[in-house]
């Protein structure tokens, strides 16, 4: 697919980035940008050790980016030598496929040297008491939801904590107030420069997602808000914070499920097509070659109408397992449909993939299952040639199974 010319980025002095948000892949970065990160994916900048970010999947942003919701990130960047954070504008912007790109906007140029412990916030004695502290007290104490008050000027001391928090963290209210934010999140200090960087962000923004420790030892995952508090004078971050855990493990497991074909456990056609696509981005970027498989097993109608679909199934299980231990670890063995298979051979030429090709055809073949007739495979073969995009990668190797199939079957084809 040819890409609108994002060229006239390269004027501007803020790195911008044009994401796939199906696979992270990096379809454009301005010169600002690859002077921060040369490398094509999204991975080291989302998940460095200064990022944060609202959802883990970019796909969960497009809902609320066409409604032009604010989504912002911290993206972890390099200069120098040195880890800063970055915080990024979402957008999205369409490039002529099924859905939009998301473009990260940096809102400004990192700095070799991150702010000090001061910067935008004055270090002053609080004054007495007012009306807005008795309604700022009011809104703390009674809230439901876990808050605290943090003073970024003073290392990110835990200034306040109320109730809900206490009990949420575990510990006497007394004991938080003696605490950091840094003692509370799994980053330890690094998350002060992403703290500093929070501050300087426009409001309304999504909140941020981090791992909290508790008082016993364990972590929760928090989704947290954090934005300026002026309070008797003084300028503080109020948090607020909510638990997420449950719901992220539920995510999890949605979303492996989404993946995984439910009989044999195996990845399905969807991911299988999201590491086919990383496949050809590193072939790409490093020039490795890659192979596909795509194996079919014979006359497995008949086992069907004779044994029974029970035991088709069970034929299909005793087959995924079979061909996920006969190949590499770095190898991916997915359910493409039906009785059909297929195997992602990354760092392999035609040659290589041919000789596991056979080697699995002979295992099946000496394969005996209860109650089940003799098992054969037929298997189309094909490397990735160059400037040849996935849609005919697949059309030449199920091509080679054809021919496979159609000249005697319980054989290996090369494609064309």
């Amino acid at each position: 697919m040819a890409l609108p010319n994002f060229d006239a980025l390269n004027f501007l002095s803020t790195p911008v980035w044009v994401v796939s948000p199906e696979n992270q892949e990096v379809l454009f970065a301005n010169r600002a940008a690859l002077a921060l990160c040369p490398e094509r994916h999204m991975d080291p900048l989302r998940h460095g050790p200064l990022s944060a970010h609202a959802q883990f999947h970019l796909d969960a942003y497009l809902p609320v980016l066409v409604n032009q919701e604010q989504v912002v990130e911290i993206l972890t960047v390099q200069k120098f030598g040195k880890s800063l954070p970055l915080s990024c504008r979402l957008s999205t912007i369409d490039i002529g496929g099924q859905q939009p790109a998301i473009v990260f906007e940096g809102l400004s140029v990192p700095e070799v040297a991150p702010p000090s412990a001061n910067t935008g916030w004055a270090s002053v004695e609080p004054a007495p008491s007012s009306d807005e502290h008795r309604f700022y007290e009011r809104l703390f104490r009674t809230n439901t939801a876990p808050m605290l008050l943090i003073d970024p000027a003073d290392d990110g001391r835990i200034v306040d904590a109320n109730l809900a928090a206490t009990r949420f963290y575990g510990y006497p209210r007394d004991e938080m107030c003696l605490k950091h934010t840094w003692d509370i999140n799994t980053l330890g200090r690094d998350v002060l420069p992403i703290m500093h960087e929070v501050a300087k962000l426009p409001g309304g923004h999504k909140p941020l997602n981090f791992t909290h420790r508790m008082a016993d030892g364990s972590h929760r995952q928090v989704q947290t808000y954090a934005g300026p508090v002026e309070l008797n004078q003084k300028r503080l971050m109020l948090c607020i914070i909510h638990d997420i855990t449950e719901q992220k493990r539920l995510e999890r497991e949605l979303q492996q499920a989404a993946l995984r074909d439910p009989l044999t456990g195996l990845w399905n056609r969807r991911q299988f097509m999201n590491l086919v696509d990383h496949a050809h981005a590193q072939t790409q970027r490093y020039g490795h070659a890659y192979s596909l498989l795509l194996i079919d097993v014979d006359h497995f109608k008949d086992i069907n109408d004779r044994c029974g679909h029970h035991k088709g199934d069970e034929v299909l299980l005793s087959l995924a397992k079979t061909l996920e231990s006969r190949v590499r670890e770095s190898d991916t063995v997915c359910r493409w449909g039906g009785e059909e298979f297929v195997i992602l051979l990354p760092h392999t030429t035609l040659e290589g993939a041919m000789k596991v090709a056979e080697s699995l055809r002979e295992t099946v073949e000496g394969m005996r299952l209860s109650e089940v007739p003799p098992l054969t495979v037929s298997i189309g073969v094909a490397q990735h040639v160059a400037d040849e995009d996935s849609e005919t990668l697949f059309k030449r190797v199920d091509e080679a199974l054809y021919r496979a199939k159609a000249t005697g079957r319980n054989k290996v084809m090369p494609a064309a």
